[in-house]
């Protein structure tokens, strides 16, 4: 399903201040017990470790709310940080000026920052040169970085890069073999620390942790994997898919239509019109019941075939013989045997000035075929008439005949077996259920989307090609159809390829998931 902004109508129905699953909210902090101890481990090699520290995690997984952490929890008295964006400028020039701009100097070249950071130390201060999304730095921007962090005997500047995975075997290559650098890499959370970091973000929005099932709560952990950015995505989702199942669930209990007024008042004008139609139809209908019969001799082409007897309102004798034994003669349900009127039918095809004429003249009509007038209202017990292949002699009532031969059974028409239907994008679930199950469970896949409408994900995978499959599974009761992308043999590699995708599929935020976690969801649909 397609995610909604924050200004969607999902703030009103849960009534909250603030979306609490933006990507950036204002005063958030949630350190899990696994993350307290990383800012403490940062803080400490601030102090004593003469290397370049890295932080590395998947997108999503923290890290800038980590570096956020550091700066908030040290002493602004004796700490000076510069925050640097390597999105901004990710050339060594850039860097350098991004630099001297949060010391406050003009002089861009790596000696003067590092006089300058020396005149800082004599005054008691240090400085924190922080480094958001450093794996888009180029290789020379990492040299001075490196040259920096190095500095001299009497300055030197803590560096801080915060990157994806990918950023270290280019930090091995740069420090050819020498301790240049400390990685700590950070880990995703746990089930019980997602639920807490949901109930923080409720909380702050005005809500609370109580809007999830503990089956929500699980399958939110499940499908972001632990790190808080997918967290969010996922809950959002959840919400939303929520919401609209109360309102449709909604709008079938009261019935609402969801016209406008005057949509509906027109419907209702249109329905008394038909409604009066009907009476007027049905008074015309009594008249030409009470009306009597017209009986047309009809030239004797060939023996009758049946008699219908007069009822109790007409004389007794009167009956009408059908011509054309031929044909089969649509007989009339015992006990529904009504006057079929189609007045308006025979005036719009002239018959109504036909009829007339014949009446006049008494000239022999030609048969009309849609319409076989019956007089008669109740048929008493009719015998069910038996297909034959030949037309069945009359029999006389004063001398009884021998039975004619039965006629030659008629044989079966069997149908032809329908063509089955070529194989398309429909049967790319069962078949790629298949394709899951053969894969190994610690290879990876991307998860691009998720949508309620298969349609929707057959149209995607057709759209961009092989490398998209998708599987069914059941989502709070519901199928859910989950497009994937490719096979990886480990979680970098998956997240890596995320690059190549087009932008529209970036837009998504896909994210690597084992083939084990895929497989144990098919399964559960089975």
């Amino acid at each position: 399903m397609t995610s909604l902004h924050a200004d969607e109508a999902y703030l009103g129905h849960y009534q909250f201040s603030h979306d609490p699953f933006a990507a950036r909210v204002p005063g958030f902090r949630f350190f899990p017990a696994q993350r307290k101890p990383v800012l403490g481990q940062l803080h400490h090699l601030a102090r004593y470790s003469q290397l370049l520290l890295v932080v590395t995690g998947p997108e999503g997984s923290g890290k800038t709310l980590l570096r956020q952490a550091l700066v908030a929890s040290t002493n602004k008295q004796s700490v000076h940080s510069v925050v640097i964006s390597a999105r901004s400028a990710g050339d060594v020039a850039g860097v350098m000026r991004q630099v001297a701009q949060g010391l406050g100097i003009q002089q861009v070249d790596a000696r003067s920052i590092l006089a300058h950071v020396g005149q800082l130390a004599l005054t008691g201060q240090e400085v924190y040169l922080l480094v958001d999304d450093a794996e888009a730095l180029a290789d020379a921007a990492l040299d001075g970085l490196f040259a920096l962090a190095a500095g001299t005997a009497d300055a030197r500047p803590h560096v801080f890069l915060f990157a994806e995975t990918a950023l270290l075997p280019r930090l091995e290559l740069l420090a050819d073999g020498e301790e240049r650098f400390h990685a700590i890499e950070l880990l995703p959370y746990s089930e019980d620390e997602t639920r807490e970091y949901l109930a923080q973000r409720l909380n702050g929005a005005g809500q609370g942790i109580e809007l999830f099932s503990d089956d929500q709560v699980a399958d939110i952990h499940e499908a972001a994997g632990g790190w808080p950015g997918g967290i969010n995505q996922a809950a959002r989702d959840a919400l939303i898919d929520s919401m609209l199942v109360h309102k449709n669930s909604g709008k079938r209990q009261n019935g609402a239509i969801g016209l406008p007024k005057k949509h509906l008042l027109a419907v209702a004008v249109v329905i008394l019109g038909l409604g009066a139609a009907w009476l007027m139809q049905g008074r015309k209908d009594t008249s030409v019941q009470d009306a009597p019969p017209q009986v047309q001799e009809l030239p004797p082409a060939s023996p009758p075939v049946a008699a219908v007897p007069g009822s109790a309102g007409q004389a007794s004798g009167t009956a009408i013989e059908f011509s054309g034994s031929s044909q089969p003669l649509p007989l009339p349900l015992v006990g529904q045997a009504q006057p079929v009127i189609r007045e308006p039918l025979a005036q719009a095809s002239g018959m109504a000035e036909l009829d007339e004429g014949a009446g006049d003249s008494g000239a022999a009509l030609p048969p009309v075929q849609p319409v076989v007038p019956v007089v008669t209202p109740v048929v008493p017990q009719v015998a069910p008439v038996q297909p034959v292949a030949k037309p069945v002699a009359p029999v006389a009532a004063a001398e009884p005949k021998p039975q004619p031969k039965p006629a030659a059974p008629v044989k079966p028409v069997t149908a032809s077996p329908a063509t089955p239907a070529k194989p398309s994008v429909a049967s790319a679930a069962s078949s790629a259920s298949g394709w899951y199950g053969a894969q190994p469970g610690n290879q990876f896949a991307l998860q691009i989307l998720g949508t309620r409408s298969e349609s929707s994900a057959q149209a995607f995978v057709s759209k961009n090609g092989g490398e998209y499959r998708y599987f069914k599974k059941l989502h709070q009761g519901q199928p859910l159809y989950v497009v994937t992308y490719g096979r990886f043999s480990t979680r970098a590699a998956a997240q890596a390829a995320i690059k190549s995708l087009p932008a529209s599929v970036q837009a998504g935020k896909p994210w690597p998931r084992t083939f084990a976690s895929i497989q144990q969801e098919a399964v559960q649909t089975r």
